[in-house]
């Protein structure tokens, strides 16, 4: 694999005031010297700008940070963004989130997912016109979703994924699929990954331990369901940043057809029972002083869309990179609940 160096570039980040974006650009603000992050967020209210917001004010500060309130499926304003930085690097994590809003809200998902993606990649295309540099890599998110019902585990990328049971899983699996076409034809060097159950401090409020939270200190009960039989493959953000930021500066060997293009599990491969997770988050929140009375839970079954269980076969990952997630439940939601507490 050729290395990339990340210091005294300018680098393109999507989905820039989300969960993993904001950790991603202010990691690589403080870590490299010179650096450029022109960041892209369209805001949507899928779930409280406020906390977009608070993201976003984060990085403020940081005078090598520039930000675009805009929507890549805008084609004129991604081409533009393109001819007035030239990215050496860009990395896609812009997407409509979330298994259980895909079921009522389609045009979100291709909107976003697949014309907004088809965009970064046309962008990318370009970049080479002309006998410019061009992106020497794409990096993008995919989603441990793609695996959907699959019955073997742990997932590997190189298990068949052509049974989605949700449009995200699908939308996601198009993108590796799009990805792989134009590093064939145009020799896009690109990285996909496939992100499992991602939790932290400032996450995303549609996320179980984030739900479970907010009705757990209105005294609400908590819906778990399949009656508590789930498991996932919990990872905190710190962790994905550092995979993230990893693999961005190194090029993909090219296979066997000559394609420069490789697609990672990025995950704990530690899958965490549901009803433990639930315990130590109830533990966690009584430490912080969020919360001071038992929590109350309600069993309901399988939901559609969702999964029994999630866990990254993460081999090649750790092969190439040297890299293993570090956190623990404990102290990952211990993080969370520290903050959840001072935000709110």
């Amino acid at each position: 694999m050729s290395k990339i160096e990340l210091n005294g570039k300018t680098i393109l980040i999507t989905g820039a005031s989300g969960f993993i974006g904001s950790n991603l650009c202010r990691v690589l603000l403080e870590q490299y010297n010179d650096i450029k992050i022109i960041g892209i967020d369209n805001m949507n209210d899928y779930y409280d700008v406020a906390l977009k917001e608070y993201r976003l004010n984060q990085l403020k500060n940081y005078s090598n940070y520039t930000f675009i309130k805009g929507d890549i499926s805008d084609k004129k304003l991604v081409d533009d963004v393109f001819e007035k930085y030239s990215p050496a690097l860009v990395v896609n994590l812009a997407a409509q989130a979330g298994v259980r809003y895909s079921i009522t809200n389609p045009d979100a998902y291709i909107q976003s997912n697949v014309i907004g993606f088809f965009n970064i990649l046309e962008a990318c295309r370009h970049s080479y016109d002309d006998g410019k540099s061009g992106v020497r890599h794409l990096v993008y998110a995919s989603s441990s979703s793609v695996y959907g019902s699959n019955k073997k585990v742990p997932y590997s990328t190189d298990d068949k994924v052509d049974n989605p049971v949700s449009l995200y899983a699908a939308t996601k699996k198009s993108n590796e699929l799009f990805a792989h076409a134009y590093s064939k034809l145009y020799g896009i060097p690109s990285t996909g990954l496939r992100f499992f159950t991602v939790y932290g401090p400032a996450g995303r409020p549609d996320m179980a331990y984030f739900k479970f939270t907010n009705k757990i200190v209105k005294g609400e009960p908590i819906q778990i369901y399949n009656n508590g039989d789930m498991k996932r493959d919990f990872t905190y953000v710190d962790d994905i940043v550092r995979g993230v930021t990893a693999v961005m500066q190194k090029i993909p060997e090219k296979t066997e057809d000559g394609v420069p293009y490789k697609v990672y599990n990025i995950g704990n491969s530690t899958p965490e029972d549901l009803l433990n997770f639930v315990n130590t988050l109830e533990e966690c929140l009584k430490e912080a002083g969020v919360i001071d009375k038992p929590v109350e839970k309600e069993f309901l079954p399988m939901q559609p869309g969702d999964v029994y269980q999630t866990f990254a076969d993460t081999v090649d990952f750790e092969k190439d990179f040297g890299f293993k997630p570090t956190t623990t439940i404990k102290s990952g939601l211990s993080e969370f609940a520290k903050w959840y507490k001072n935000y709110y």
